[in-house]
């Protein structure tokens, strides 16, 4: 459970920001260097940061140091390894499939990390994947409608 914990923060975010990302970039534009680039920033920088908070947070919280350390480590790996992922989908799949494998794999990679959450905590599987994934869609859904907002506001780039 403690390994789980670890990840249970990092991995819904990557998950959901990665593929926020890919529909609303490809619906501003579908050019793979601008997705690509922008999965890799935010693998970066905005894990890199949120890492931090966790960190900072968990210090706050007078968890021991060494246990905050571990956290904060398996946080920014997990993100990014999966975010990772998505730049491995980018470049394997064409520009025409491109969302709908995205969406595909980030809502089973979701369903699959609610299950075992589930799972951990005896509680229905099927009711958390649907909460779970009821809020990727909104954020996805999202995601689409402000890429497609900029795109008609500032024309194609």
């Amino acid at each position: 459970m403690l390994r789980l914990r670890r990840v249970s923060f990092g991995g819904p975010a990557a998950i959901v920001t990665s593929t926020g990302l890919i529909v609303g970039l490809h619906a501003l534009t579908p050019q793979k260097t601008a997705i690509i680039g922008s999965l890799v920033l935010v693998a970066l920088a905005d894990n890199l940061t949120d890492s931090l908070g966790i960190h900072i947070y968990q210090e706050s919280e007078r968890l021991a140091e060494r246990e905050a350390f571990r956290t904060t480590v398996a946080n920014f790996l997990t993100r990014f390894v999966l975010a990772l992922s998505f730049v491995g989908l980018v470049l394997l799949v064409s520009n025409a499939a491109l969302v709908y494998v995205s969406v595909a794999w980030g809502f089973t990679l979701l369903a699959g990390l609610s299950y075992l959450l589930a799972k951990a905590r005896a509680v229905s599987p099927l009711s958390e994947i649907c909460k779970h994934c009821a809020v990727a869609l909104a954020v996805v859904a999202l995601s689409k409608v402000v890429g497609m907002g900029i795109h008609m506001w500032l024309g194609p780039t």
